[in-house]
């Protein structure tokens, strides 16, 4: 028997075996209408590999570029090698709610391929109501899946990510399964839970991170399986940034932080726990804590990546929750090497679960997040450069940001622009798009030091920005330009020079720098 019938534990879905090719007819009718789709994954782990390119092969052959379209619905980012392919290929129509790809995320900003964006628990959640499709009945036409195995009874075990498959398997009119036998099976690590609508919602029942509430598999009616395929790709590794300076400085801000505030009694000596965004400052200050005094430390967050192997091997991290195991090649290589200990920490969760703000305020979670930049008075624009043109989406650190105990936003105080080594700003005046308002955010970070804006007006948290903030290259102008809208406005409660408070950006698009009066 071959490794894909030993996964399909359900012998009578062996009848559905098939190849890729032969399942082409079932997306034919996209000629006639736009189908959602809908495909599992979440960062580049998860996502079927086999069947998406095998409709790329087969659009580009036949030359139907620019006639089969389809909206497509993903947990979030993936594997760019499809997203990339899909989008040049005219095959994405509309994409649903977070990207990473170059060639999707052009055609995103030239108007190419339209976009929705939302918060990553309310997507999964308002796609269980049938809010995305609605046009369409409220289902979802095919949903493309990669599974580790399929249960006894049909029942569909998921690989290296959960993100919003179980709610696309429960939708879709039609599962396509891609095992992959690449990898080992995932098979114990998954906690799936998927909640009713309203009015029959009930309580999330998760008070301690290593809780478990669900079942090890999706829920699947198994006779809406219409095809099982195999898979022998690995997941596409996403590279990780190595850390630099000004990352190592933010993160020890950070521990400070923490240190002081269970000297204050605002935490225990075990903190709360910690979800941390991705890139090279999250993975600094999840390196921070695995050399810091801090014992007996959890995490309650959307993505496991490099930062957190050797916090787990350190024995300092007790147990992570997250919905994606997103890490590097050289990442994965280790995570199979030491595969039986992460599989006794590790629970992988739908991000309806793993970035929901129930369970996020109850548990008390410390969130850490990157924005674009931040207003200084504590907006932060995390999505829109210059407001205008598109980078990723929200992701979750909005479902973060207002439930955490401690909602804590971390950047460089500035970054370098083609023509000016301190051409961009993290701290301006009014930032030209608010995903964060300053009702969410408590604390913001830069290597020039830490604001804790907690208990302060506006006017007081503008002036604790510029000062722990802002950038040398900064501080003259902005409290130059704060003083002056106090006293053009008489003093109101959030003073703007309405005339002058994108300034900076509108230098930036100009000139490629944002500090303008360096030019006069």
């Amino acid at each position: 028997m071959s490794e894909l019938e030993n996964r399909i534990r359900d012998k009578s879905l062996l009848s559905k075996i098939t190849t890729p090719e032969k399942l082409i007819p079932l997306f034919e009718e996209t000629e006639k209408r736009i189908l959602n789709v809908g495909f599992s994954g979440f960062t580049p782990v998860g996502y079927p590999k086999v069947m998406p390119l095998v409709i790329a092969d087969y659009v580009e052959k036949n030359n139907l570029k620019g006639k089969w379209h389809f909206n497509l619905f993903v947990g979030a980012s993936m594997g760019a090698e499809i997203e990339d392919r899909w989008a040049e290929l005219e095959l994405t129509n509309m994409r649903w709610p977070y990207q990473t790809a170059k060639v999707l995320n052009k055609k995103i900003n030239d108007g190419s391929i339209k976009m929705g964006d939302k918060h990553l628990s309310m997507f999964s959640q308002d796609f269980l109501y049938g809010y995305y499709t609605k046009d369409c009945g409220g289902g979802l036409d095919i949903a493309i899946i990669e599974a580790s195995s399929i249960d006894e009874n049909g029942n569909i075990i998921l690989a290296g990510s959960v993100g919003a498959a179980p709610e696309f398997i429960t939708m879709a009119d039609k599962i396509i399964v891609e095992i992959n036998t690449h990898n080992p099976s995932f098979e114990g690590m998954h906690d799936i839970f998927v909640s009713d609508i309203p009015p029959y919602k009930k309580i999330i029942p998760i008070t301690d991170v290593r809780q478990r509430i669900g079942t090890p598999f999706v829920p699947t009616d198994k006779s809406k399986i219409v095809g099982i395929i195999e898979s022998t790709k690995p997941d596409n590794g996403r590279a990780v940034r190595g850390s630099d300076e000004v990352s190592e400085t933010i993160a020890q801000h950070i521990i400070d932080f923490f240190q002081s505030e269970v000297k204050a009694g605002r935490m225990p000596k075990n903190l709360l726990p910690l979800q941390s965004g991705v890139g090279s400052i999250a993975n600094a200050v999840v390196l921070g804590l695995t050399n810091s005094p801090f014992d007996n430390l959890t995490v309650y967050s959307e993505v496991l990546q490099d930062g957190f192997l050797p916090f787990l091997d350190s024995g300092k991290c007790k147990f992570i929750n997250a919905t994606s195991v997103s890490l590097s090649n050289e990442g994965f290589e280790h995570w199979w090497k030491n595969y039986d200990l992460y599989r006794e920490k590790v629970l992988l969760r739908p991000m309806q679960i793993s970035n929901n703000p129930e369970i996020i305020r109850r548990l008390g979670v410390i969130s850490m997040n990157t924005p674009v930049e931040v207003d200084f008075y504590g907006h932060a624009n995390s999505t829109l450069v210059g407001g205008t043109r598109m980078l990723n989406g929200i992701g979750g650190s909005g479902d973060f940001a207002r439930a955490a105990y401690v909602s804590i936003m971390h950047t460089p105080s500035c970054r370098p622009s083609k023509t000016d080594e301190f051409g961009i700003s993290a701290i301006v005046p009014k930032v030209p798009h608010v995903d964060h308002t300053e009702h969410d955010l408590d604390v913001i970070v830069t290597e020039q030091g830490l604001a804790d804006l907690r208990g302060l007006c506006p006017k007081e948290r503008a002036k604790v920005m510029i000062e722990k903030c802002a950038h040398p290259a900064y501080k003259d102008y902005l409290n130059d330009y704060l003083e002056r809208a106090i006293k053009a406005t008489g003093n109101h409660h959030e003073p703007q020079l309405l005339k002058e408070c994108y300034d900076m950006h509108i230098s930036l698009a100009e000139s490629g720098t944002m500090r303008f009066w360096e030019k006069k």
